[in-house]
């Protein structure tokens, strides 16, 4: 048990808040001892009933089956790439984007009456960390074709369009408008350094709840990355999220690992 838990620590600390509030939401679904309805985000109980907490599960409800096995496994991939690599050391400006990426893709979701966020919340991540990974970078697609990274967002997406038809695929298409937005506003300028890249700075409150020594930490934990490793699930079929207009298969969310 000891060594887990030191395998655990060596999980940047946003990374590890992430996938951990994902398994805390969608297990106890999975077992039952909560409605997935208690999950999703509904504006009236929000206003009327004070359910707050719902801003918060509707990020990380993230369904049943193979398919939420491999979206925590890309969201785990792709929050650990960005936070050892772009945001090494500074993960308290890492959470304050996230923040700030989150309230965006709740403000653009709304017209559509999305109920959960996960979905487009990873894709915000896989654009961002796509189109930072070094170039020449490629996604292997089921082991059968390889694309630039660059493209591998864009290729989800049209998916989801294929697959589940247009309300998801609009989910989907806020996620990268916002991943866009977040790559232009922090390092789409000159050197890397776009016109928002100063208001990427965490707050003095935020940055207070990450005061922990980071001497000798190296990029990937230490760990060299895996180059050239991909995973892609098979799809499967799911039922429709409460409030979702769509039912089908939904497909895995391939991604490199490591960059």
């Amino acid at each position: 048990m000891p060594d887990i838990i030191a395998e655990l620590q060596k999980i940047p600390p946003v990374t590890r808040f992430l996938c951990a509030s994902s398994l805390a939401v969608t297990v106890p679904t999975l077992l039952g001892v909560i409605s997935p309805y208690k999950m999703i985000i509904i504006w009236q109980s929000i206003a009327k009933k004070g359910e707050i907490w719902r801003i918060f599960t509707n990020f990380f409800y993230g369904g049943s089956g193979l398919k939420y096995l491999f979206d925590i496994i890309m969201l785990y991939i792709n929050s650990n790439t960005l936070e050892d690599t772009h945001y090494i050391a500074r993960s308290a400006d890492y959470a304050w984007q996230l923040l700030v990426a989150a309230s965006g893709i709740l403000a653009l979701t709304y017209p559509l009456e999305s109920v959960v966020n996960a979905h487009p919340l990873l894709i915000a991540l896989t654009y961002l960390s796509s189109v930072l990974a070094p170039p020449g970078t490629t996604s292997s697609i089921f082991g059968l074709i390889t694309i630039p990274i660059v493209y591998y967002p864009y290729l989800l997406v049209f998916m989801d369009l294929l697959v589940e038809g247009p309300h998801t695929a609009a989910t989907g298409v806020v996620g990268l408008i916002v991943g866009y937005a977040w790559h232009w506003a922090i390092y789409g300028g000159e050197g890397g350094r776009g016109p928002l890249h100063a208001s990427g700075r965490a707050p003095g409150w935020l940055q207070g709840l990450f005061e922990r020594p980071f001497a000798g930490r190296q990029p990937f934990g230490g760990r060299q990355p895996l180059a050239g490793v991909h995973i892609s699930a098979p799809r499967e079929r799911t039922a429709a999220t409460p409030g979702s207009a769509t039912t089908g298969h939904r497909w895995g969310k391939g991604r490199t690992l490591g960059s």
